[in-house]
């Protein structure tokens, strides 16, 4: 599914990076299996088929949502499901524009979730219902494309699965996805028992416009089980960097994963031993009509950080990565581009922090300069690692990157970023990783900025660096 998805796409976002995530479902809605895409999508789409599967779908048809209060994250992320012969096959795509007031539907600075694009609640797909989303959106047949895409993925996944079921026969399928449930779950339980029991807390904080939002987060580990509490985290703000609790429990999966059973088969049983809570109305809980642009992206990414922070009070972690996508979006009417900018990520107690990768909630590609020059008026001035921004240690934190883009032509430009005032933290006693940077035209620019270009005009982003590992 993942494969078609990325080779049908239209878009640099999903062709190039492959901003897109596949997965299948059985007939009670659980996750069976997932390909290795996008965590922050992967951990949150249980809440989009539980969406879809109030409206019992029927064979043959397709539905979409980008809601984030109905199950999605943010709404460039289109997800589609639709039945299998046992269950359902189910894709996340982020599309480079859903409408809204800006290219690229990624503001800065939204307030209200409409602000952001075209809200899609559980909905049939038919070509009528195709046609009438695109026309909302900028650059209609670009988005005609990436959803073509999405629906090919989908149809071969029910070929497949019909194929499999003819073959072994359908009760063994099912029998076998129970299984394999089951089998992550019974792994993750082990991994989590061989931790210690307690009580960890930790705190960090979101660089919003109008200041500091604090990130509180309670780990308690009880035998096979662990729940994740986020009571004392700041309400859900004026801004964009709120996020509904489905991506708060992607980055909480994600982390017990990583620390746990890294090598764990993806699939949904591993998340059963895992609670995630937080007060109704806060920056990770939040309530509609909220704006949620920045929260899939940059409140994921500061929530792995607070989360693998805590566990560091009982178990060694890494070091603080960037803990940022750098999202970057031109755009105009004629095109909208959108990427994220890889760093330096925290050093661990065995190695150095590799140097200029997307990890943790984004795990994309980098957009070659070749496909991004062919496609938009954009030329890439600069790309290269930002040597000695990486924390010094026992071992040092991976160097983040410059990157430099020029507009050929006038448009729009939208940053939302973080690490820009507070650098990446050390672990025991390494040193922190350097802030990131942005800039317009060598003069600095705030963590979260939208701004007019001109032609000429060249935008640099110089990316944090990882945290060092010991004194």
């Amino acid at each position: 599914m993942g494969a078609v998805l990325v080779r049908s796409a239209f878009s640099a976002n999903i062709k190039e990076r492959r901003d897109c995530s596949t997965a299948l479902f059985d007939e009670r809605g659980q996750m069976i299996a997932q390909a290795e895409h996008i965590p922050v999508h992967l951990g949150a789409m249980p809440d989009a088929v539980a969406a879809v599967m109030e409206h019992e779908p029927a064979p043959g048809e397709v539905w979409a949502v980008n809601d984030p209060y109905t199950g999605g994250t943010h709404l460039p992320d289109i997800t589609l499901v639709s039945p299998t012969a046992v269950g359902f096959s189910v894709s996340r795509a982020h599309h480079a524009d859903v409408g809204g007031r800006e290219p690229g539907s990624m503001p800065a600075d939204s307030h209200t979730l409409d602000e952001e694009g075209v809200v899609i609640p559980p909905t049939r797909l038919d070509e009528a219902m195709i046609a009438n989303l695109v026309s909302r959106m900028r650059n209609p047949e670009e988005r005609r494309g990436d959803l073509r895409a999405q629906l090919a993925a989908h149809r071969l996944a029910e070929r497949r699965i019909a194929d499999l079921c003819a073959r072994r026969g359908r009760d063994r399928v099912i029998a076998a996805m129970a299984e394999l449930y089951a089998y992550s779950e019974r792994r993750m339980r082990a991994g989590i028992e061989a931790l210690p029991d307690g009580r960890f807390e930790a705190d960090d904080v979101l660089e919003a416009i109008e200041g500091e939002l604090a990130l509180r987060v309670a780990v308690t580990v009880a035998g096979d089980t662990v729940s994740i509490d986020f009571t004392g985290t700041s309400p859900q703000h004026d801004g964009n960097l709120n996020c509904p609790l489905s991506v708060a429990r992607s980055a909480c999966y994600y982390v017990v994963r990583v620390l746990v059973d890294p090598d764990l088969p993806a699939s949904g049983g591993a998340f059963a031993p895992v609670s995630v809570t937080g007060p109704a109305g806060c920056l990770v809980n939040a309530r509609p009509p909220a704006a949620v642009a920045a929260g899939n992206v940059e409140t994921s990414s500061r929530i792995v950080d607070v989360v693998m922070h805590a566990f560091g009070e009982a178990i060694d972690v890494p070091a603080q990565g960037q803990g940022t996508m750098n999202n970057v979006t031109f755009g105009n009417d004629h095109f909208t581009y959108y990427e994220t900018i890889g760093g330096g990520q925290g050093a661990c107690p065995q190695a150095d922090g590799p140097s200029g990768v997307h990890v943790a909630m984004s795990n994309t590609l980098s957009t070659p300069v070749e496909a991004l020059e062919l496609q938009y008026p954009l030329r890439v001035r600069r790309y290269e690692l930002r040597r000695g921004s990486g924390g010094s240690g026992n071992n040092r934190g991976g160097n983040g990157v410059v990157r430099e883009l020029e507009a050929l032509e006038a448009c729009r430009l939208s940053l939302i970023t973080e690490r820009r005032a507070r650098a990446p933290q050390g672990e025991r006693g390494g040193k922190p990783g350097a802030p990131g940077r942005n800039l317009l035209n060598g003069e600095p620019l705030p963590a979260k900025a939208t701004r007019d270009l001109a032609e000429g005009d060249v935008v640099t982003i110089e990316s944090p660096g990882g945290g060092g590992f010991g004194g």
